[in-house]
């Protein structure tokens, strides 16, 4: 598990606020344009901050999403180690099939090899999670991952932002996605998400709609 630390307040790249890290963040859009301006404010604001960024692509190859971004303002010269950008199938599914407890190693493994190895003062990620629609990843496990990745980046706070494509997901995915994330970015701005259920309660929903036994 991460090592104890102070949590940083950082920018987020949306307003002059600043949230404290390992914030989960769900982003729902419908423009691809605005998308990737977007997550490229959302990256840079990370390298002012002097973080390790990832990014998971799944609708270019990362060199073409590199080269997106850096188009769009992202200073990549400026820290080219600090960037990240890798294929989101083979993150997610690096055994071949979605497993909640896999994922959220590899979140863990990222923050603890960025900080308490690399030395970086904080990390931060962005995942496109239309792989899932490819490769039909149950819908249970993938919101059991995303309610637990709050109780991770609780205790080890890698600031964390999964995109949803509104125009691919259907409308009741859309809402269990709002219920597990914290904050979330409607139409380029950045505000709490009022519908925001706490983890444990989502699980226990979730368990008990899927006939399994409390944890």
């Amino acid at each position: 598990m991460c090592q104890p630390k102070k949590k940083r307040m950082i920018s987020l790249g949306f307003t002059e606020a600043r949230f404290e890290e390992g914030q989960h963040i769900c982003y729902l859009f419908a423009d691809d344009r605005e998308r990737l301006g977007v997550l490229a404010r959302y990256l840079e604001s990370g390298r002012r901050e002097g973080e390790k960024l990832l990014y998971l692509a799944d609708t270019m190859t990362p060199a073409e999403m590199l080269l997106e971004l850096e188009r769009l303002g992202l200073e990549v010269h400026q820290s080219p180690a600090a960037i990240t950008v890798t294929g989101a199938r083979d993150a997610y599914c690096p055994s071949g099939a979605f497993a909640p407890d896999e994922m959220l190693g590899v979140v863990r493994d990222f923050y603890i090899q960025a900080v308490e190895k690399e030395g970086y003062p904080g990390a931060r990620g962005t995942g496109e999670m239309s792989w899932c629609l490819d490769k039909g990843a149950d819908r249970v496990k993938l919101m059991e991952y995303e309610a637990r990745l709050n109780q991770l980046l609780a205790e080890c706070p890698c600031t964390a932002c999964c995109q949803y494509d509104t125009r691919r997901f259907p409308g009741d995915v859309i809402l269990d996605v709002l219920q597990v994330h914290p904050l979330t970015i409607v139409n380029g701005q950045l505000v709490r998400n009022p519908f925001f259920v706490k983890p444990e309660v989502f699980l226990a929903r979730l368990r008990a709609k899927n006939g399994e036994s409390p944890a």
